[in-house]
């Protein structure tokens, strides 16, 4: 049987990590562009390509209508008529959580939270991690010209509600530029029912 003490640590530790997921889930996204760029070079159009499983799926079409008006405000052209210039590949994907200790002695590209099962404290919706990742190719050479990506954490597991900030965020600076990581922050346009950026700053690492 467990002491008094030793609840009151374990109740303690939940807290913590519980405060911790809740002072990630903000309104924001960390941005990471594994492939920065100072421009996307060529006409600005743009072609979808879908992956069979994308092309019957209902949420890939409303991913694909947010996307469409967000790179519409960039002067992108999403060209039915005539070959586009870029390939442009979206991919995402809803998991749950976890949790960890932070680890100041990583290695490059082995940064991050260690694994942990999903937390759920007494009983409380699980924590969600959404990403959305956008891959520009260029149509001819097939070169991949740019990649970025966009990740947020709440307590609901749809991804369509996560869409507009994850979306929002990854062209909140087109393109974005070296250094690779950066935090957007938005806040809820309660009128429109749409996120709007607030700033862009780049993350240390």
């Amino acid at each position: 049987m467990k002491s008094a003490k030793s609840v009151n640590a374990i109740l303690i530790c939940a807290a913590l990590a519980a405060a911790t997921l809740t002072g990630c889930t903000g309104l924001h996204a960390d941005v990471h562009a594994a492939t920065p760029a100072t421009a996307l070079p060529g006409e600005r159009t743009y072609s979808f390509a879908r992956m069979p499983t994308q092309g019957a799926s209902s949420d890939h079409a409303q991913f694909e209508t947010a996307l469409r008006d967000e790179l519409a405000k960039q002067g992108f052209a999403d060209t039915a008529d005539r070959p586009a210039h870029y390939v442009l590949s979206v991919g995402y994907e809803t998991r749950l959580a976890e949790i960890g200790v932070g680890r100041s002695d990583c290695t490059a590209g082995d940064c991050g939270r260690q694994s942990g099962a999903p937390f759920s404290l007494f009983g409380a919706r699980a924590y969600h991690r959404h990403t959305l990742t956008l891959r520009f190719f260029e149509r001819v050479s097939g070169r991949e010209i740019y990649k970025v990506s966009a990740a947020s954490t709440d307590r609901d597991p749809d991804p369509l509600q996560a869409a507009p900030a994850l979306i929002k965020s990854a062209l909140a600076q087109f393109p974005f530029q070296a250094p690779a990581d950066w935090r957007v922050k938005l806040r809820m346009d309660e009128a429109r029912g749409v996120p709007d950026v607030v700033s862009v700053q780049p993350l240390d690492r």
